[in-house]
């Protein structure tokens, strides 16, 4: 017996997928899907009530366009919503001092900046991950509350860009 693809393909049945599924949803449905890749309802709203996207890539500009359009209300209502980013940054052989380190940078950050530390790991290889969250939150501590919310903004930017693509493949 084929695949259910291919099956499908034969029996002259298409299912959408990706793109096409994701244009073909109801717009509150669209819209809550979406929140899982920015949680600012705004953001979501507009993003879902643009489509169809012709390709992934108009799917992104628009949700960077959107991302841009933040107000500080969206940003915090979306930041709110994010956990740290120790969980994508953990590697099963971390060192007990690491990860210890890295909730302790973590507590100092969110009581700096009253949110989660986010921070987008996209091409970053897991074995490097952990470094690279500790790396980037001692070194965005130093920053001034809007130096870090602008750099903030642009990190959320591109984890919902990189949600997106999975939520679109």
């Amino acid at each position: 017996m084929g695949s259910p693809a291919i099956s499908a393909q034969q029996s002259g049945h298409r299912h959408p997928t990706g793109l096409a599924r994701f244009n073909a949803l109801a717009p509150g449905v669209a819209a809550e899907l979406l929140l899982g890749c920015c949680a600012s309802h705004r953001w979501a709203e507009r993003v879902a009530a643009h489509r169809p996207y012709p390709t992934l890539d108009t799917l992104l500009a628009a949700a960077d366009e959107a991302g841009y359009d933040l107000s500080a209300a969206d940003l915090d209502e979306a930041l709110a919503q994010e956990s740290p980013a120790a969980s994508a940054a953990l590697h099963p052989h971390a060192p007990a001092a690491a990860l210890t380190a890295l909730r302790a940078a973590h507590a100092a950050y969110e009581n700096r900046f009253g949110h989660a530390f986010v921070i987008s790991l996209d091409g970053v290889r897991p074995g490097e991950r952990l470094d690279q969250v500790l790396a980037a939150l001692r070194s965005r501590l130093g920053n001034e509350p809007d130096e870090e919310r602008a750099i903030t903004a642009d990190e959320l930017r591109r984890l919902a860009r990189a949600r997106l693509v999975h939520l679109a493949s």
